[in-house]
């Protein structure tokens, strides 16, 4: 059984991640005004992995590769890092033709398929309220694409185009997620990143073209090493989190990433009005997106909800505590 303290450290690394997923497309949009995606992407695995480099030479931490006799251990760290490449490559070439809450909303398709494929693979228990959540959470996801959900399947428009690269970045992470969690059970979370990011910086380096960078001017330069930090803060995150709750659980409060988004959006576009622009929905849009917000929430502490008094996100049961 988890902690009670874990599960609660778990819950605030979850949501530390959903706030720094959500700025991260903004970022990266303005900088691919001047920068391609793969660049950007190879920026993000390069910032990442030298401070990552730096952390484990002053905690003299580095991973002892002998991990790696197994072939199954080594082929699941070339797993990991392919879909995280995957992952990132699809997302970014995705926000290039949507919002970035539109990017974030779609992802949450992949949020969806780690749950379940979670409570598979790691024979976490998901509960009548978790379904429930994911039934609303794709219920809303349908409301928020109320006047081009049609269109997404009929005609393959730049925005269409948009909409299905960041559903496959999604299946990505999905990939990545389930593998990499696998891994932890023979690694430091610092130390699984820092493998993955160093396999992901050298394999995307022959697509990238990094001497773009000279074409950006200094805010550009700016949300492209905003966007370095964030992949390492977010993810860290995220496997910190999994190593303190359950994964099912952490997927579901990572969902509100589309929420930050769109209140980081329409902020930046009130600053900045002439770099950055508000995210128009209507009614039936709007409502979609809170459905989608209620619907994470809801699979992440229903329980609680159906029996109260039991504690704040954990379940009491004859002195033991999940």
């Amino acid at each position: 059984m988890m902690k009670q303290q874990n599960v609660k450290v778990g819950f605030l690394l979850a949501m530390l991640t959903a706030i720094l997923w959500g700025a991260v497309p903004i970022a990266m949009k303005y900088a691919m005004v001047s920068i391609d995606p793969y660049t950007v992407v190879w920026y993000r695995f390069v910032i990442s992995a030298i401070v990552i480099t730096g952390w484990l030479a002053y905690k003299k931490q580095f991973p002892n590769f002998r991990v790696f006799k197994k072939r199954r251990r080594f082929i699941m760290l070339m797993i990991t890092g392919f879909a995280l490449i995957t992952n990132f490559v699809l997302f970014a070439s995705g926000v290039k033709y949507l919002t970035p809450t539109t990017s974030q909303v779609v992802a949450q398709l992949g949020i969806v398929i780690f749950m379940i494929s979670s409570a598979i693979v790691f024979k976490e228990h998901l509960r009548p309220s978790q379904l429930i959540g994911i039934a609303i959470l794709l219920i809303g996801l349908a409301l928020f694409f109320n006047k081009s959900l049609i269109m997404l399947f009929t005609n393959l428009s730049e925005y269409g185009k948009g909409v299905w690269l960041v559903v496959l970045a999604s299946i990505a992470w999905t990939i990545y997620a389930l593998a990499q969690k696998v891994l932890l059970s023979k690694l430091r979370a610092e130390q699984l990143l820092w493998l993955v990011y160093m396999i992901c910086a050298i394999f995307i380096l022959p697509i990238s073209s990094p001497e773009k960078i000279f074409n950006a001017d200094a805010g550009q330069l700016f949300a492209l090493i905003f966007c370095g930090l964030n992949t390492i803060f977010s993810y860290g995150a995220l496997v910190a989190a999994m190593e303190r709750w359950q994964a099912a659980q952490v997927s579901a409060v990572t969902t509100l990433a589309p929420l930050f988004a769109l209140v980081f959006s329409d902020l930046f576009a009130l600053l900045w009005p002439t770099k950055f622009a508000i995210q128009y929905l209507n009614v039936w849009g709007y409502i979609g997106a809170l459905a989608v917000i209620c619907g994470a929430m809801f699979a992440t502490i229903g329980h609680q909800i159906w029996l109260p008094g039991k504690g704040f996100l954990f379940k009491q049961k004859t002195g033991e505590k999940e």
